[in-house]
């Protein structure tokens, strides 16, 4: 039985030091605002500020005074970043059975809690030893410090090496309106047929960041649509990806409020069938095969 996560998650990589830079106060704030939008869910990984986002967080939750049942937490390990936090020479990725449990221990002290919701390995490394890997996840959620595990930007075949060791329940995926490569390469219907859930980071892709032929192609037609479902062109593209049959879940970066109170709205937008092909033949800039 997966854990309960909200229909869009609130992604905390840019709420620290690598860009907003927010205080304690603020982040308390921006976790109320979140749970009064319905998104109950915040995504971390211990690297995130240089490893120093999720502790600022923690002090932010524990001044919130939120009951703990009332969220869902979860972290990633695994990046060995080069930074005046850590002894590392060059980046790399440990997935050690020690490492493992001690940077989720550590994650929990600096979220001020006693379990994680879900625990990720952040990227797959080519000397991950998936018996090593299955002792360490078993002995967490044996321990009661981690309820679910799950993957970031794992293949079909390198999820298959962990699976086979250990119940693999989520894989965070780059996807969105411009990058839909895991929807044509098997990946997705892989995590169906596997009964693996997907979350999207940078869900909505590179068309508010670049100006290029496709992004110029979906802005045009995102204008229409606006007009058509009067909903933000963000909207549009969250419930794009949210009406794939696998079920994925995108992970929203913003800590814009007026921006949080209508991310929701995602959930309840259904994207006629031919518009939902548009957005994807603008994307591609050819019709579908």
């Amino acid at each position: 039985m997966k854990t309960t996560l909200s229909p869009v998650m609130a992604g905390t990589m840019n709420w620290g030091v690598w860009d907003k830079n927010l205080s304690v106060a603020e982040m308390a704030n921006l976790i109320l605002v979140c749970l009064e939008n319905k998104i109950t869910t915040f995504d971390h990984a211990d690297i995130y500020g240089g490893y120093t986002t999720e502790a600022t967080f923690g002090e932010g939750f524990k001044q919130s005074k939120i009951d703990r049942s009332k969220i869902q937490l979860i972290s990633k390990c695994g990046i060995q970043l080069v930074t005046d936090n850590r002894q590392n020479r060059i980046k790399h990725y440990d997935y050690s059975k020690e490492y493992i449990i001690w940077s989720a221990e550590n994650s929990l002290k600096n979220l001020k809690t006693d379990y994680l919701d879900v625990y990720l390995l952040h990227r797959p490394s080519p000397l991950m030893q998936a018996d090593e890997i299955a002792e360490a996840i078993e002995k967490l959620k044996k321990d009661g410090k981690i309820l679910d595990f799950g993957l970031s930007n794992f293949t079909a075949s390198q999820t298959d090496l962990i699976q086979q060791k250990t119940k693999v329940s989520y894989n965070q995926i780059q996807f969105s309106a411009t990058h839909f490569e895991p929807m044509v390469d098997g990946s997705l219907g892989h995590m169906q047929i596997h009964n693996i859930r997907p979350m999207a980071w940078n869900p909505l892709g590179t068309i508010f960041r670049e100006d290029t032929e496709q992004t110029r192609r979906l802005k045009k037609l995102l204008a229409r649509l606006v007009e058509k479902y009067h909903f933000g062109s963000d909207i549009i593209l969250l419930a794009w990806i949210m009406q794939h049959p696998s079920k994925i879940i995108p992970v929203a970066g913003t800590v814009n409020v007026a921006r949080i109170q209508q991310l929701q709205k995602a959930s309840d937008l259904i994207l006629d069938k031919e518009d939902w092909f548009e957005i994807w033949t603008e994307s591609m800039g050819n019709e579908v095969p």
